[in-house]
């Protein structure tokens, strides 16, 4: 049986509970043994990550612990498998350049609408955007067979660096009332290598009905087979 480690926190606003609760009985059908923790502290136990072959974290903001973030990236050079979506692992620990490097990919904005258009609530900052799978994207064993797909919710504009394979990517486009003057392209699902771990990251994730989303939810499920150490597609 494979152990699966699920790391949730930070923020509420993400509802870190019922965001992995979705995902709890898939890891289960699928032999994983999981255990649960309310903070990264769980990261620093060496004990403990050594036994891990795959870690789901879900931690909005927050901080972590120099020793925390170096058994994370010990856990992952190692061999286990790191995922998560949204804010709950691109917009974690701000403070922390080490993981910010694991990673590979860190929350900056999240555009809104148009100042006349305002309500003054979250949905301030939901925007109909495209998920645009990349050529790798429509191999990978993640993202095979989806198409692009479309969806209203926080669009991430993401800091990156080339290490990353990008499986999608998503536009923010030139708009009259925001001050820049061409089409950024940011990466929206992308995997990357880290010693002998994988990472998935899937940006799209603000919410539960966005994680209901069937695209959405098999990125991620696939994702964390993918990610782990047990995982059997290459």
């Amino acid at each position: 049986m494979a152990n699966a480690l699920v790391v949730r926190g930070g923020w509420e606003g993400h509802r870190p509970v019922e965001a992995t609760e979705l995902f709890l009985p898939f890891l289960a059908e699928n032999g994983y043994d999981i255990r649960i923790h309310d903070s990264p502290a769980v990261y620093a136990d060496a004990a403990v990550m050594s036994e891990i072959d795959l870690i789901v974290q879900c931690v909005s903001m927050g901080t972590i612990e120099r020793d925390e973030v170096n058994g994370l990236r010990a856990a992952v050079a190692a061999g286990t498998g790191f995922t998560g979506w949204h804010g709950g692992i691109a917009d974690s620990y701000r403070a922390s350049s080490d993981y910010l490097q694991l990673v590979g990919g860190q929350f900056a904005t999240h555009p809104g609408k148009e100042p006349g258009c305002l309500v003054h609530d979250e949905t301030d900052n939901f925007l109909t955007y495209t998920v645009d799978l990349t050529p790798l994207g429509r191999e990978h064993p993640i993202t095979a067979g989806l198409t692009d797909f479309t969806l209203t919710t926080e669009q991430y504009w993401v800091l990156h660096d080339d290490l990353s394979d990008v499986l999608a990517t998503t536009t923010h486009p030139v708009q009259p009332w925001q001050p820049w003057h061409r089409p950024i392209v940011s990466p929206a699902i992308w995997t990357r290598q880290w010693g002998e771990g994988r990472i998935v990251v899937s940006t799209p994730g603000h919410s539960l009905d966005v994680l209901a989303h069937p695209s959405v939810r098999t990125v991620i499920e696939r994702g964390m087979l993918w990610a782990s150490r047990t995982g059997s597609a290459s």
